[in-house]
């Protein structure tokens, strides 16, 4: 039986634990996908000792079911499509124009929240970690990966602590190297596998990413809290 994550928190310590092959390397980029991706993602950085930024990716639902995703976009211009599902759906050139510019402008402002006039992480050359919370279909990490690779780097690493086995096969054949830390039979839904889904905020998101800046410009990162959790395996 696949044991449930107390939260996001205890799910990133124990995607840390899977990736630990990855520690001290300089050339290791963190990326997490907002907002439930970041909370995960603060973990693996501070087990990795690597930096942390954000990737901000938006899905695209149904125009009349927002929850079922029929694409994703992500900075960059990239946009991911799920031509069948929007075919079978019968969703028009309109009702789709629409979704776009409505997820571009919320895209547009999460980046101005969350990184304000910084520039975004140079990435050509590295090994780029994209870390969520989960993929149920993918989409959003789908376009994340389409996105980062646009910018050159050396490898593309996909990382979540749970994932419908279908998806983390899927999308490992779309990247470098994936890890899904646990990948339940019956996946259903990404919030049943979390005691704790409360959704991420604006304000924990920018206090998360503020303080791991201060890993990379302070070099103040508690190693040895690190080392005692961040890399143990979760029970």
């Amino acid at each position: 039986m696949v044991a449930r994550f107390r939260d996001r928190v205890d799910a990133g310590r124990a995607l840390a634990a899977e990736l630990r092959r990855y520690a001290d390397d300089p050339d290791v980029r963190v990326l997490a996908l907002p907002r439930g991706g970041v909370p995960v993602a603060y973990e693996v950085a501070r087990a990795l000792r690597a930096p942390l930024d954000v990737f901000i990716v938006r899905k695209l639902g149904l125009p009349w079911h927002e929850e079922l995703a029929m694409g994703a976009i992500a900075s960059g211009g990239i946009v991911v499509l799920d031509e069948d599902l929007v075919r079978r759906a019968g969703v028009s050139d309109d009702e789709l124009a629409s979704v776009l510019a409505s997820e571009r402008r919320e895209l547009e402002r999460r980046e101005r929240r969350y990184r304000g006039d910084r520039t975004p992480p140079d990435i050509a050359g590295r090994t780029v970690i994209l870390v969520d919370d989960g993929l149920a279909t993918g989409a959003s990490m789908r376009a994340a990966v389409a996105a980062v690779r646009q910018e050159g780097p050396r490898r593309v690493v996909v990382a979540v602590p749970i994932a419908a086995p279908e998806t983390c096969e899927a999308i490992r054949r779309e990247v470098d190297d994936v890890v899904c830390a646990r990948t339940p039979e019956r996946f259903e839904a990404l919030g049943r596998w979390y005691d704790d889904f409360r959704q991420t905020e604006d304000a924990e998101v920018h206090d998360l990413l503020e303080d791991a800046r201060s890993w990379t410009t302070e070099r103040v990162m508690p190693w040895r809290e690190v080392r005692d959790e961040g890399l143990r395996s979760t029970p």
